[in-house]
């Protein structure tokens, strides 16, 4: 019995140890980040801007004012058009719509100089939100796309028990589904990881731990 007391205390170190590690979070392995495409994710910066809800559009129809309008873009994706009545614009770029536009508006003007012009009043749908333990959660918009740095600028970056190393984006699929990007912000900050400052689509969720 005398034998067995220390060699049971050096078996149960090293698994009280385990214990420790992983309530608490071996340092040594809290920055180890898995591995990710991140040049696979989307940059909408290189692409033209994509209509939402609460959007505001300006149509002109050079010679016809009464075709012209400004509207915003309704919850259900549509605006209204004089005479023309409801066309889709969530989902559309400018050009897209505009080219909607000319095609149920030659059903009322044959004359063939009546250019349609579609543009950007104000940008409403960029929305995304900071959740978790960020100084200050919560829901942003913005006018431009913003990288998950500006983002987290915006609401105040980690509080002191956020695990900035472990944070993640929340992102929905083509398909339906969600995937979780993982950032290492203070590897972005120190810039060790600045392919991991990613342009934040509309309504990813950006996750603190």
């Amino acid at each position: 019995m005398t034998r067995r007391g220390p060699i049971l205390r050096l078996l149960r170190a090293p698994l009280l140890a385990l214990v420790v590690a992983v309530f608490l979070g071996a340092p040594a392995c809290a920055t180890v980040q898995p591995y990710y495409d991140y040049a696979s994710e989307p940059d909408p910066r290189k692409l033209p801007f994509i209509l939402g809800p609460a959007d505001v559009v300006r149509i002109s129809v050079w010679k016809n004012p009464d075709f012209s309008t400004e509207a915003t873009v309704r919850p259900d994706g549509m605006i209204t058009i004089p005479l023309v009545g409801d066309v889709r614009a969530a989902g559309q770029n400018t050009s897209d719509l505009r080219a909607e536009v000319t095609k149920r508006l030659a059903a009322f003007v044959k004359d063939e100089t009546a250019t349609v012009t579609v543009s950007i009043q104000a940008i409403n749908s960029y929305r995304f939100a900071v959740l978790g333990n960020a100084e200050h959660a919560g829901t942003f918009g913005a006018t431009h796309y913003l990288t998950v740095s500006e983002a987290m600028a915006l609401a105040g970056g980690p509080n002191r028990f956020g695990n900035a190393d472990q944070m993640v984006i929340i992102r929905s699929t083509a398909d339906g589904g969600v995937k979780r990007i993982p950032i290492d912000y203070p590897g972005i900050l120190d810039g060790k990881n600045p392919k991991q400052d990613l342009p934040i689509l509309t309504g990813d969720v950006i996750y603190i731990p």
